[in-house]
This record gives C-alpha cells, structure tokens and sequence, in this order.
C-alpha cells in the first residue's frame, strides 16, 4: 500500500496538528450547507483539543483554538463561532521591543523592589512603622546578600548598605540591632523545645517509684523450697 506522504502536498499551515487536521479544516471549508459547516467546526476544535491537552494550562486557550481554526482556513471559514475573527493583519507580526532597564542599580544583588521599598519606608511618619520597616528591609537585603555572596554576612554591612541607599535616612545604632536581632534571617532556636511541665515530671517519678515498690523482691527461701519439689518429682518418677 503506498503511503499518502508526500513533500509536494500543498503546505499546511500550522504544523503542530498534523496534515490530516489541514485535510479535514480544507474539507470543512468546501462544504456549502453552513449549518453543517458550524458543527463540524465545533467537532474539530473539540479534536484539536484533544491533539493538545496541555492548551488547557494557557490563558485563554479556547480562543486560541478557534484563532488556529481560522488561520488554518486562510481566514475563509464561515461559520458560527463563540469569538470573532481574528485580524489577519495581527499574523506574523512582530511583537513590539521591550525597553531595557535602564535603571542605575548600585547593588545590584538588591534589586529594583528593595530601593522602592527604601523610598517607602522614607516616607514613613511613625518611628515604630518606620522601626518595623527597617528591620524587614534589613532581612531582606541579608537574604539577597546571602543568596549572593554565599558567606555570613554582617550586619555592619547591611547597615552600611542600607544607610547609603536611603541617603543616611534610615538608620539605627547597630547595638541594638545585634542586641534584639533585627536583621537575623534565621529562626530561633529553643534549646528544650518541649519541656516537661514540673507537675508532670513530679508525678512520672512518683509513678516509678510506685511501680518499683510492688515489683516483688526475690526472697532465697522461695528458691530452695522449688528445689525440693521439684527433687521429689523426680523420685517419685524413679
């Protein structure tokens, strides 16, 4: 049996869904009944999802099913769909040039989000909303340091950086934030996690020594009279 493979076919256009789905868009298209039209694109499309299941993830995707429908079709497909026609001048369109970050980044291992959280903080009115902003800030440049530079950091450092990056406007004496940890990324750690409660550990060693108390002591005089029992077992056996 020949195979129906051959590389002077007309080109189909999209070939993510195979010749045969090119066929039966083609077929589609010569049908004159457009009711009959309307169905069969609803069945296609339902196989083109199918072909595709992963489209389902995407944003949209049952447009984008009846977009390839009609870019398939050359954009001669008339029939009744759930959404318009897509713009023919849209296809093969460049899509336009992103601007480049031009922002000057000092650090750049901070980021961008880190100095619009300094110019935030800034702005604060309240020394302890602008206490509580310092400190996070302080975590998080000590976690981007980290991640960066892949060594202990010290916190005489963050706050140098912090310092020079608000112009001298944050700032805190760096005692007190060794002394109550400010900037520490680290959990705390309990040395005794779940200590016993006194109560309980009263009682627990009560609980042993009551068990200790009627746990019955061995007594020598128990021992020699088993002896002879059993001695005369024996005997009688004879």
């Amino acid at each position: 049996m020949p195979s129906e493979y051959n590389p002077q076919q007309n080109h189909f256009i999209l070939k993510e869904y195979g010749r045969n789905v090119q066929k039966l868009v083609d077929f589609i298209i010569g049908l004159e009944d457009r009711d009959k039209r309307t169905r069969y694109a609803h069945t296609l499309v339902e196989l083109m999802r199918q072909i595709h299941p992963g489209m389902r993830d995407a944003q949209d995707y049952s447009n984008k099913l009846w977009d390839d429908l009609y870019i398939m079709s050359g954009f001669n497909l008339d029939v009744d769909s759930p959404y318009p026609l897509p713009e023919k001048d849209l296809l093969g369109k460049k899509p336009k040039t992103v601007a480049y970050n031009t922002h000057n980044l000092k650090y750049k291992h901070y980021g961008r989000n880190v100095e619009l959280l300094i110019e935030k903080a800034i702005q604060l009115d309240s020394e302890e909303e602008r206490l509580g902003a310092i400190a996070y800030i302080g975590k998080l440049m000590k976690t981007f340091y980290s991640a960066w530079n892949k060594e202990n950091v010290d916190d005489a450092v963050i706050l140098d950086h912090l310092r020079e990056m608000s112009g001298n406007r944050l700032s805190l004496p760096l005692e007190k934030i060794k002394a109550e940890n400010l900037f520490d990324i680290a959990p705390s750690r309990d040395r005794n996690p779940n200590p016993m409660p006194p109560g309980n550990r009263n009682n627990n060693q009560s609980g042993n020594q009551n068990t200790n108390m009627k746990r019955p002591a061995n007594n020598p005089g128990n021992s020699n009279n088993n002896r002879r029992l059993m001695d005369n077992k024996r005997k009688n056996k004879g």
